[in-house]
């Protein structure tokens, strides 16, 4: 599962990153949206398991209705044929993880202006591990 986060490509608001990688356009995103932090966080296929995507795009509702007015853009996460839509939302991580976990999200991806995007693997309660 790890691998497949590994290789995908994260986007949102026209920039894309990857993990381990560091993006100055990112970085400028969240400047400019007063973020010190945000994730990618999706409701699209809960634990992996493929949807429809109208249940799917249901959920991605909820799921921005959750995060209560603190998504920075709409994006997508992809690895080949495999893709999912994705919010950026803004906030600490920890945050965060709690709200995919109440998706039943496996993880979530970090960034932080002059950082690594980082993968954050979800354990069953929703704490992250690192």
């Amino acid at each position: 599962m790890r691998a497949a986060y590994l290789r995908s490509d994260y986007e949102a608001g026209g920039v894309s990153v990857r993990i381990g990688a560091r993006s100055p356009a990112f970085d400028a995103l969240l400047r400019r949206r007063g973020a010190s932090s945000a994730a990618f966080v999706t409701a699209w296929n809960p634990f992996s398991r493929r949807m429809p995507e109208g249940w799917n795009d249901r959920m991605l509702v909820r799921l921005r209705q959750a995060a209560r007015g603190r998504v920075l853009a709409e994006g997508i996460g992809q690895a080949g044929a495999w893709w999912e839509r994705h919010l950026l939302v803004a906030g600490d991580p920890r945050r965060i993880a709690r709200l995919a976990r109440r998706f039943r999200q496996n993880a979530i991806v970090v960034i932080a202006p002059g950082r690594p995007a980082r993968l954050v693997m979800l354990r069953r309660d929703g704490a992250p591990t690192a």
